[in-house]
């Protein structure tokens, strides 16, 4: 599977996520303990102290561990701490030298905080005594190379008049002399210099931060519950992953393209983006009320292609319908009759009546005359996308309980262009279907340039399978994931027994790259009778 296809999994099974997760957050909050302690537990921590930069060559890890192992240290930690017995802090504690320049101070305790406490109060002892010490230490030192330095002075002093009183021809023989005063009493203040600078600040510093694991326990004694918190939420995360790409294995209802076109042995010419809850919530055709929207345009591309590669009738040029009488308008379409495009789908749910309401109006954008039957008997919804009122419709019209003129029954919508024969009192079945159908269909066309039939689903009712015989064209609509490849499998198989051309699918609502599309055969639908 493509990486892409693995975030368009997690993304269709986002809940599923979210559910692991939660659960492990609840799973792993009951079964671990609060606060930072842990029972049966212990901790190991380690600071390290190196000399500070300038005193690495006068200071050694072998004199800071032999004034680290004192008692003063252990003694000043454990007042840091509030401990009365300076014992249990050596107890608890062990200082080695790593390397010539670096010294490790390792503390245990039955909890992170305790041992890490100790490691920094023993840390800030060393390095506050030895400090101390180093600047004492400096003080008698630079004490007794300032005395030092006064009688250099003095010497250089008198070597300085001598050289001063004697002739051009005996300077040159106390010259050595008088820069070898020079150089001592130099040497000597750099020295005092040096020491000085050294007592301003630590001789030592702690290097990095204190290093804690811990030395004894389990995976849920872990530092702090949120730790162990986290790690719940990562493994709850992870099995939601796996769940959903196991159920996405086991998922094989069609969701994009090419499965499509294998499935129903057809083209897909149009795919319709998923709309937002906004979009789905509208009552009139996208078309009309957001034609700049992406899904508007792909029903625009829909209707291209339909005009393109469907009954030639479709292709043939705009009429000019004005200044023409009603007879003229019905006696030219009598010699040119409107061809009819019934829009089915295998399954309800699959967008059939909101393909057939926008493509009713992107084709009333090019100046046709567009009739829509709404013979979806079970469940019509054409009246409510374009703007009608209820009244007598198809049923009444193919059972024989409306005897009178067809345009009668034909209303205006909500968009130019486009009129409706609503689907009429649902409650009576159409029993005289089949009888009267080729009659009312070839009565229709009479009064548009193109006739849209709207169905009900093929595999729940036969009134789309007495239709579609009557039908110029077929269009089969499928909403992403709503169909399964068996379904799609028998509604091919029904297609192809009428032998009427069908035009292709319209997807609806595709998530995630589709792949290189599979190019049908030139020349004709994939839905022809079989030989």
């Amino acid at each position: 599977m493509e990486p892409a296809n693995h975030f368009t999994v997690l993304r269709r099974y986002w809940r599923l996520l979210v559910g692991c997760t939660l659960a492990a957050l609840v799973v792993g909050w009951l079964l671990t303990p609060a606060g930072d302690t842990v029972d049966n537990a212990k901790w190991k921590c380690k600071v390290a102290i190196t000399p500070v930069a300038g005193a690495g060559d006068t200071v050694r890890a072998d004199q800071v561990l032999s004034y680290a192992q004192g008692a003063d240290v252990a003694t000043a930690a454990a007042r840091q701490l509030g401990i009365a017995d300076a014992a249990a802090v050596i107890a608890r504690r062990t200082v080695t030298a790593d390397s010539a320049q670096m010294l490790s101070i390792a503390t245990i305790g039955p909890t992170q905080q305790s041992c890490s406490d100790l490691a920094a109060a023993y840390s800030a002892a060393i390095i506050k005594g030895f400090g101390e010490e180093s600047a004492k230490s400096a003080a008698e030192t630079i004490k007794k190379l300032q005395a030092q330095a006064d009688a250099q002075q003095k010497a250089l002093d008198e070597i300085q008049q001598q050289f001063n009183r004697s002739s051009a021809g005996d300077q040159p023989k106390l010259q050595p002399k008088l820069t070898a005063a020079s150089t001592s009493l130099t040497s000597t203040l750099t020295a005092i210099s040096k020491l000085q600078n050294g007592a301003q600040t630590d001789a030592i510093q702690q290097w990095g931060s204190i290093d804690a694991r811990q030395s004894a326990g389990n995976l849920l004694s872990s530092p702090s519950r949120t730790v162990r918190l986290g790690l719940a939420v990562s493994l709850g995360l992870a099995l939601g992953v796996v769940a959903a790409l196991m159920l996405s294995r086991m998922d094989t209802r069609l969701r994009t393209r090419n499965p499509v076109e294998e499935a129903f042995n057809l083209p897909v010419i149009g795919e319709v983006p998923q709309l937002s809850r906004r979009l789905r919530r509208l009552r009139e055709p996208l078309v009309r009320a957001r034609p700049s929207d992406p899904a508007a345009e792909a029903y625009r591309s829909l209707r291209s292609t339909l005009l393109l590669t469907g009954p030639d009738a479709l292709a043939l040029p705009v009429r000019a319908h004005t200044g023409w009488d009603p007879a003229e308008a019905v006696s030219r379409r009598l010699a040119d009759p409107a061809p009819v495009v019934l829009v089915a789908s295998g399954s309800s749910g699959d967008g059939r009546t909101t393909t057939v309401a926008n493509l009713a109006a992107a084709l009333a954008e090019t100046g046709r005359e567009v009739l829509v039957l709404d013979c979806d008997f079970r469940h019509p919804q054409l009246h409510s996308h374009l703007g009608v009122g209820g009244g007598p419709g198809m049923a009444e019209l193919l059972s024989g309980e409306q005897l009178g003129e067809l345009d009668e029954l034909i209303r205006p919508t909500n968009v130019e262009g486009v009129s409706l024969i609503t689907g009429g009192n649902t409650t009576a079945y159409p029993a005289a279907l089949v009888l009267r159908a080729a009659e009312v269909l070839r009565g229709a066309r009479r009064y548009a340039d193109v006739i849209l039939v709207d169905t009900s689903p093929l595999l729940h009712a036969n009134d789309a399978f007495d239709l579609v015989q009557h039908a110029d064209a077929v269009l089969v609509t499928v909403r992403s994931g709503n169909v399964t490849p068996e379904q799609a499998d028998r509604v091919a198989e029904l297609l192809c027994r009428t032998g009427v051309w069908v035009a292709g699918v319209p997807l609806l609502g595709p998530i995630g790259p589709t792949g290189r599309r599979r190019r049908p055969a030139a020349g004709g639908g994939p839905s022809a009778p079989a030989a």
